[in-house]
């Protein structure tokens, strides 16, 4: 299974030296703007003026998480000399870019190749005839993350588009008949189904081929499908004469007998598929594709559907850039992400704004996670943007469109007025995406609250992005809210697309209102634990709501603010931006979706201890804890919001250092978790930000017991 995906990936050569596909980020050289001339004319005079760089690599990794609207926006340049040999004569070759913040241009030997714009999807050129063979080429590539009107995101709002080569490239070189690499950067196979069932699933392979030279070729496409052990179930071989007029589209239809179906994070079991192409009974080409036997729906009022069973959408959200990285990110940082996904229990991920990572999704795959894949139409429209939002939404469908794990395309985030452009646009867009792809559905977001907002339901999925007590009303206005759809559009399929509350570690209190003024510098996390809490417990109860997903998994950067007492940072997130640690919040949502134990005690920062007589908050999904306040136990436990949730009310606590151990047995093995609180007199906090008491308790010096 890893060496389809490798493939998949193109990490790896294939068994044939049909297709040669090799890593291309080393040798890079870099030069930030702005200049003061044009470039590329002046390029050879920078000579010993270039930096040393690997691909991925941004120019904005420090600048644009550190101080608000301080960041570099505009120009770089990268220069790559290669060399390239005779052996590449009658060859085809070609450079796949994975991802360029955000508009590119790119140059061989000082020929334009190929230009692209948005900065989240792949691109590819054919370079062949602009190459020197038996020399050395010199490579230049133009990055440019000015924010313009005509390509989205037309601002750098609500996040920013991180400027230069973020994602590997790679250089492709196969024979002069292929399967296409230049369909918008797909893999060219596209693998659809249909009438899947335990016994039996419709499978249609389509492939399209590209003849590069001057005359038709006689050739055979094979097109096969291998179980995850390597097992071939079933084959197809098709006599073609390919023509050198434009591609080509060739299709093979399968009947799977008792599948083994794609089970969510239960059982993700994949098939490959591998399509083949023969000259003269020898390969010449071979793309493999992971195929995931599966059927999504969703029904309106009562949930979504997996293979006919209902599925629980335990929902984050994820940005992808890193403290200190930016968006430049390896593997490696995808799969600490996901890790502490699949950590916290949850089954499905909304990436947002923009196309994420190829790997991230094919890992996805592999996981079980179900997924929202979309494009970066968010926050304000100018009325240019109409060509390339459809151009990125295609090319998101088409570089994505074998992941099983991807079941809606997204296509706009908060876009308002004019409501009649927005409207029509997100029409167009939902149109493209049945034409392109016609079994999936698609999903559109809204911030306020209202089915009939002019610019809703233009899509398959409603989504409503709602921060009941953050940005208005009060934490518990949630439940009115969904209550009112329920009954006045029951017929809606609607998902809670983004939810939640900011939290500062450096900010703790136990004074806590139903309702937050966002805009002050005080941001507690003790409020975003609170919000979490109440919020979930409604949506749970709530099937109405098919999906949730909360904002954010990661804080992430947001070079245009300051708010919070941190500059350039969205503090939502159930993780800090560096990765290192994790809010209460997290701890909340593993107790209630995670099948792991979790013990863990609250408000693990909030050490200086306001009240002499207060709460203490467990979260237990493995039994009713015990709990111990400096070596006496505590009674008077209740439930809170849901069966994980526990409280003691009313604890007093003693001046100096109080210690709180909580303990929990579950199959014969016991679990501990201690904290540390200091009480030395009463506090009262600013009684504008902070009017309620709180519920809560808890800091610690231990490390929580969650195996």
């Amino acid at each position: 299974m890893i060496v389809f995906l490798l493939l998949l990936l193109g990490a790896v050569m294939n068994d044939t030296s049909a297709r040669d596909v090799i890593s291309f980020n080393t040798g890079w050289q870099f030069k930030k703007g702005p200049f003061s001339t044009d470039p590329m004319r002046a390029s050879a005079q920078w000579d010993g003026k270039w930096e040393e760089v690997t691909i991925p690599h941004t120019w904005n990794a420090k600048d644009m998480q550190v101080k608000a609207d301080a960041f570099y926006e505009g120009v770089g340049y990268y220069r790559k000399k290669q060399f390239f040999g005779n052996e590449l004569a009658g060859k085809r070759v070609f450079l796949r870019f994975e991802g360029v913040g955000a508009c590119t241009e790119v140059y061989v030997n000082g020929k334009l190749v190929g230009t692209h714009k948005g900065g989240y999807s792949a691109f590819a050129f054919e370079i062949g005839t602009a190459l020197k063979l038996g020399a050395e080429n010199e490579i230049i590539v133009k990055a440019d993350n000015t924010a313009r009107p005509d390509v989205i995101p037309v601002n750098h709002s609500l996040f920013g588009v991180y400027g230069g080569i973020y994602r590997p490239v790679w250089l492709i070189t196969t024979e002069q008949n292929n399967i296409t690499v230049t369909d918008c950067a797909s893999p060219g196979v596209y693998i659809t189904q249909k009438n899947v069932s335990r016994r039996s699933a419709d499978i249609t392979v389509k492939v399209k081929l590209d003849n590069g030279s001057l005359a038709p070729a006689q050739l055979v496409l094979e097109n096969s499908i291998y179980t995850q052990e390597g097992k071939k179930v079933v084959s197809q071989r098709l006599p073609l004469e390919l023509t050198p007029q434009g591609t080509q589209s060739y299709v093979s239809t399968f009947k799977l007998k008792n599948p083994h179906l794609w089970q969510g994070r239960e059982d993700p079991y994949l098939y490959k598929v591998v399509s083949c192409l023969l000259a003269n009974g020898e390969v010449i080409d071979e793309v493999t594709q992971p195929l995931g036997v599966r059927h999504y729906e969703i029904v309106a009022g009562k949930g979504f559907y997996l293979n006919g069973e209902k599925y629980p959408m335990y929902g984050v959200t994820r940005h992808q850039d890193w403290w200190g990285l930016g968006s430049a990110l390896t593997n490696r940082e995808h799969d600490f992400d996901l890790a502490q996904i699949m950590d916290v229990g949850a089954t499905t991920v909304r990436f947002a704004h923009y196309q994420q990572s190829e790997y991230l999704y094919s890992r996805c795959d592999t996981l079980g996670l179900i997924i929202w894949a979309e494009i970066p139409f968010v926050n304000r429209v100018t009325g240019y943007e109409s060509d390339n939002a459809q151009t990125q939404l295609r090319e998101l469908i088409r570089q994505s469109f074998n992941h099983p794990s991807i079941y809606v395309w997204g296509l706009h985030n908060e876009v308002y007025q004019p409501h009649e452009y927005t409207a029509s646009l997100t029409q167009s867009l939902h149109d493209l995406a049945k034409t392109e792809d016609p079994d999936r559905y698609t999903v559109a977001v809204n911030g306020y609250g209202h089915a009939n907002h002019p610019v809703n339901q233009n899509t398959d999925i409603q989504g409503m992005n709602r921060y009941f007590g953050w940005y208005e009303k009060k934490v518990q206005d949630i439940k009115p809210w969904v209550e009112g759809l329920e009954k006045d559009y029951p017929w809606q399929k609607l998902m809670l697309t983004e939810y939640g509350a900011d939290a500062n570690l450096d900010h703790q209190t136990e004074y806590l209102g139903d309702a937050l003024n966002w805009g002050k510098p005080y941001y507690p996390e003790t409020f975003q634990t609170k919000t979490h809490e109440y919020q979930w417990s409604v949506i749970a109860e709530h099937p109405y709501i098919i999906a949730s997903y909360l904002w954010n998994m990661f804080d992430f950067a947001v070079p245009m603010w300051s708010r919070g007492g941190v500059p350039a940072r969205n503090l939502k997130g159930l993780m800090t931006f560096d990765r290192k640690i994790k809010k209460d919040s997290y701890y909340w949502y593993k107790a209630n979706w995670s099948k792991s134990p979790v013990l863990y005690l609250t408000q693990r920062r909030n050490t200086d201890r306001e009240r002499k007589q207060t709460s203490v908050t467990v979260y237990s999904n493995i039994g009713t804890p015990k709990v111990y306040l400096n070596g006496k136990e505590l009674t008077g436990i209740r439930k809170g919001y849901t069966d994980v949730h526990y409280i003691f009310d009313q604890v007093t606590l003693e001046k100096g250092k109080n210690k709180i151990k909580a303990v929990a047995v579950y199959n014969g093995k016991e679990y501990v978790d201690e904290i540390e609180w200091d009480y030395q007199s009463e506090k009262k906090r600013d009684a504008d930000a902070h009017e309620n008491k709180n519920e809560h308790g808890g800091v610690s010096k231990c490390a929580p017991s969650f195996f």
